[in-house]
């Protein structure tokens, strides 16, 4: 298993005691579309964990937000439910310095700090979603409810 696949493991269960089942694929998951092609699921069950930059007056925060792979997020849905003046993708700096992950391989919990989770709740209709597992190579599966337990993340409408 890749190294960054281990820390998320040992750190979801030193954490949560939540044991991960990580499923690794050499020719990656890089995308929605690749991780579902990979897992031979359909690509609204994967779980993609992106990271926002919520700005409110002079004051910005990083948000992640998982959201379906069928779908995009709204920013300007995003940016009703956080309060927020504006939301915009957080560069790849500021996704890893956040989480502690690179883009690509951010799960939705396990994160450097406590950051605000927003679960796209398109995701609650199946029984089992796929989440990055700390590398573009690395996923593992859950339930949507344990999803959101875990990450503490506010279920919303921030699909397109």
């Amino acid at each position: 298993m890749h190294p960054r696949a281990e820390e998320f493991v040992a750190a979801a269960q030193e954490r949560y005691g939540f044991g991960v089942d990580v499923h690794e694929f050499p020719e990656g998951t890089k995308t929605a579309a690749d991780a579902a092609e990979a897992i031979g699921c359909d690509v609204a069950q994967i779980a993609s964990s992106l990271v926002f930059d919520a700005v409110t007056g002079d004051d910005s925060e990083p948000v992640v937000v998982v959201t379906s792979g069928a779908n995009r997020v709204s920013e300007s849905k995003l940016a009703a439910h956080l309060g927020a003046d504006t939301v915009e993708m957080a560069d790849a700096e500021a996704v890893k310095t956040a989480t502690g992950w690179s883009i690509g391989g951010v799960p939705p919990f396990c994160h450097e700090r406590p950051l605000r989770v927003v679960f796209d709740e398109t995701l609650a209709a199946h029984d089992v979603v796929w989440a990055a597992a700390g590398t573009p190579t690395a996923v593992f599966p859950i339930d949507p409810d344990e999803l959101v337990a875990l990450a503490e993340a506010e279920p919303a409408d921030v699909a397109d």
